[in-house]
């Protein structure tokens, strides 16, 4: 898999069948590593060991309803009162980020109603604050760090 654009993290892998396995600390499982979970595997340790959010705040690849579709989220961080503070997106490193993907984010963040939004593809890193009022997102330099309530 290529360098990204975030520190170097250890992981664990295995090969079985013929096919590469990531360890995911969050699903607590080894995974088939594709280029999307490369990249989701970095956003996760950057925003544990980056921001300091702790690993029981985080959760990957649930499924949530969307005007009666099923859909996927990549991470989504909650606040310590079960109120979503995150959502990000991850995207293969090939995959340039575009206004479909910032699209699909804020229709997920419909039913998931963040405080923040991150859109990745390992190289290039976007962060969105909301603005529920306006119905709109401002961009960010950064995420902020983990701070307990």
């Amino acid at each position: 898999m290529e360098p990204l654009n975030f520190p170097k993290y250890t992981f664990r892998f295995k090969n079985r069948e013929n096919k590469i396995y990531i360890f995911d600390a969050i699903r607590k499982k080894f995974v088939v590593l594709t280029p999307e979970e490369w990249v989701r595997q970095h956003t996760v340790q950057f925003l544990m060991q980056e921001k300091n959010y702790p690993i029981s705040l985080i959760n990957v690849e649930k499924e949530l309803i969307f005007n009666d579709l099923k859909k996927r989220y990549d991470i989504v961080i909650f606040n310590s009162d079960g109120s979503i503070f995150l959502v990000v997106e991850c995207k293969r490193s090939a995959i340039a980020i575009k206004q479909n993907t910032f699209d699909q984010i804020a229709r997920y963040n419909m039913v998931l109603e963040a405080q923040y939004l991150m859109v990745t593809n390992g190289l290039n890193h976007y962060y969105c604050t909301m603005d529920y009022e306006a119905k709109q997102y401002h961009f960010l330099r950064e995420l902020p760090e983990y701070k307990t309530s």
